[in-house]
């Protein structure tokens, strides 16, 4: 376990460093910077002196080796639109917005998606089982920033529901559910779609395996064997897909956030592209990056612990 863990941190760490370099030459290859973008009245000799200040007016390569030794120290740099606001200051107070709707959205969406998915499994070829695989075809069909404009106009102010905007930390607890409930189910329908037909395949798939008719030989209940065998070895696909969109929700989902005025770190992202602030882009880049791969490798490690059969090593 040792040697894998090991193994996959080096794996990961060279994943950064491309991603790091792929974004800052990339970041950088975009007309204009900071300076010009937010100081556009300024007179020109201002303007290189700040670009001096912030070290603008270095070669690209320099820049890069700068904040390569700046990063290896911890250190992600500040903001150049709002200075002092370090990254660390941005995803601190972004975070819990995203990490709110995001926790709340995967919870739902694997409760009712997976849920779905079993029923619809038991009940094949019945009714049930073909509206659960209407509801699926509809939450990969629909993107979730259209079914969010359809639910701000037909839910929004409904029931007091608002149709855009995010609690504060003075707002009551009961009053901040009314803030959740729109942008959740924009963000969980394709979620509970996925995991639905995800979960009905998987169990069909496990109930015909050998070691279910050996179990049902055995004179094992209907009840142990569906939590022992069917829904233990079916829940492994379902692990696949939380892990990775468990991380690119909580970092942020760009156009819910956008659409629902949220102040999480997709919104930050945007503003900083918009302003082209280059710490705050690369900040929050190493950041979703960071989060996604550790995101793959504790579901790998989850893998070994639900079914034992799988070795990480060997």
């Amino acid at each position: 376990m040792v040697k894998y863990l090991l193994k996959r941190l080096g794996l990961m760490i060279i994943t950064l460093f491309v991603v790091v370099t792929a974004t800052f030459f990339l970041m950088s290859s975009m007309p204009g910077n900071p300076v010009r973008a937010q100081a556009k009245k300024l007179p020109e000799e201002v303007a290189k002196q700040m670009e001096i200040k912030y070290g603008l007016d270095k070669p690209i390569s320099e820049r890069y080796v700068i904040y390569l030794k700046n990063l290896v120290k911890g250190d992600f740099g500040d903001s150049f639109v709002t200075p002092g606001t370090t990254v660390v200051d941005k995803v601190h107070d972004n975070l819990p917005a995203s990490a709110t709707l995001g926790l709340l959205s995967v919870g739902f969406g694997l409760l009712v998606g997976v849920t779905l998915g079993i029923i619809a499994a038991y009940r094949r070829g019945s009714k049930i089982d073909f509206v659960v695989m209407f509801i699926a075809i509809l939450g990969v069909s629909i993107p979730s920033f259209v079914l969010a404009t359809l639910l701000q106009t037909t839910l929004g102010g409904v029931g007091g529901l608002p149709i855009a905007g995010w609690y504060d930390s003075s707002t009551p607890f009961l009053e901040r559910i009314r803030f959740v409930i729109l942008p959740n189910l924009a963000l969980s329908f394709g979620g509970i779609a996925t995991y639905a037909r995800y979960m009905r395949a998987s169990v069909l798939d496990v109930v015909g395996q050998d070691y279910i008719l050996t179990a049902q030989a055995k004179g094992l209940s209907s009840f142990k064997i569906s939590i022992r065998h069917i829904l233990r070895n079916a829940i492994l696909p379902i692990i696949t897909i939380v892990g990775p969109q468990l991380a690119v929700i909580i970092t942020g989902t760009v156009v819910i956030e956008r659409i629902f005025a949220i102040p999480g770190l997709g919104n930050a992202l945007i503003d900083a592209i918009y302003t082209k602030d280059y710490n705050i882009i690369m900040g929050l880049t190493v950041f979703f990056s960071g989060l996604y791969i550790l995101s793959i490798l504790i579901v790998d490690i989850l893998y070994s612990v639900i079914d034992p059969r799988i070795k990480l090593e060997g």
